[in-house]
């Protein structure tokens, strides 16, 4: 087992927001917005960060390097989750591990992140969050899956990279059911598991 020497956090902001009705990462929660509650408890845990947003989100990328982000504009956001994490990885090809977090799930907590990190540190090939026998986010993955990570290009992440690696996951239990709460609808914020 290798131990990483930086780890970066990823964290993934371009997608468009359509069953929502408005752009939901800037939609007030907890008197902040959800992407700044995302980037927050990032940070808290991996200082060095970067955010992937769609080109020309002018209003995202403010708010994103206010926050002391690093932010990258994805020419092919609109291929889906896994262009957008494949332009994440291409800017940081020279990180040890990185750590995959969404900005639509603004209720996973820090300690959670530090979880997930930790098992990273400790040498882990995948880290996944698992809570009441299901697995959640944010992902770890090392440096071994840099140049399958950099290939995607699909709307489905790094699921496949997940299926063909079974045996290289480390799950990491934890007492949180934010790592399976993301927010697609106005509705999804009312079964929110805290406030």
């Amino acid at each position: 087992m290798n131990t990483p020497k930086n780890i970066v956090g990823i964290l993934l902001a371009a997608g468009n927001s359509h069953r929502f009705g408005s752009n939901k990462l800037l939609h007030p929660l907890n008197d902040q917005t959800m992407l700044s509650i995302t980037t927050k408890n990032l940070k808290f845990s991996l200082p060095n960060s970067i955010a992937i947003i769609r080109p020309g989100d002018q209003k995202l990328k403010t708010l994103l390097t206010n926050e002391g982000m690093t932010v990258i504009e994805c020419e092919h956001a609109n291929n889906g989750m896994g262009a957008s994490l494949a332009c994440g990885i291409k800017s940081s090809m020279d990180a040890g591990a990185w750590l995959i977090a969404l900005a639509d799930m603004p209720f996973i907590q820090t300690a959670t992140i530090n979880k997930v990190v930790n098992a990273m540190k400790a040498g882990a090939s995948i880290a996944v969050p698992e809570y009441a026998g299901r697995r959640g986010h944010p992902v770890g993955f090392s440096q071994e899956y840099k140049h399958l990570l950099a290939a995607l290009d699909s709307d489905q992440g790094a699921r496949d990279i997940l299926v063909d690696n079974q045996q290289q996951i480390t799950p990491v239990f934890v007492d949180d059911p934010g790592i399976q709460t993301d927010i697609d609808t106005p509705e999804d914020l009312n079964d929110k598991p805290f406030s």
